[in-house]
């Protein structure tokens, strides 16, 4: 247990050092934030042509409200917490990655729906909006990370083999 959790926090340490470097959000992070804009207004678009979007903002043609993808928005903390616990998990680096590739994807899934649904949230009422992005988005968010991996390592125990049964004790007479 102790291992996995100086694994954990070490990982998550350089992750999200490596996350803060001006190279990594110019090259990765800002174009990533981007994509994830389109994504949400191709989603939209084809049941509300009122969606349009620019960079990472999302807005309403006919009201002008905008929504905009900011850091801790944009599903890559959530993302870097769930490698973390995947790399100091033991399994072997096979597992790891496949693991890493669907959990991200799955994270990435809820937060386009996060997205999507902040910005009808937005355009209804802004008090509601303010409490789903501020908590119940937040909380959402780690719950699936947590189920994600939670489901990954029920899958990791299936791949391995069962362990042999032990030999009774012998009495000592």
């Amino acid at each position: 247990m102790v291992r996995f959790f100086l694994i954990f926090i070490a990982v998550l340490a350089v992750l999200f050092r490596i996350d803060m470097l001006d190279e990594v959000q110019r090259v990765a992070i800002e174009p990533w934030t981007s994509l994830l804009a389109t994504a949400s207004a191709a989603l939209m678009t084809p049941l509300d042509s009122d969606v349009a979007h620019h960079g990472r903002i999302l807005m309403s043609k006919a009201t002008g409200f905008a929504v905009s993808i900011e850091a801790g928005c944009n599903g890559v903390e959530a993302a870097i917490i769930l490698i973390a616990g995947m790399i100091a998990f033991p399994s072997s680096w096979k597992h790891k990655l496949a693991g890493i590739a669907i959990g991200i994807a799955a994270v990435q899934v809820v937060n386009l729906l996060r997205i999507i649904s902040l910005y009808y949230l937005g355009k209804w009422n802004m008090t509601v909006f303010e409490f789903a992005h501020l908590y119940l988005w937040q909380a959402l968010i780690m719950l699936d990370v947590l189920v994600v991996w939670m489901l990954w390592i029920r899958w990791i125990a299936r791949q391995q083999p069962p362990s042999p049964p032990h030999p009774p004790l012998a009495n000592a007479a």
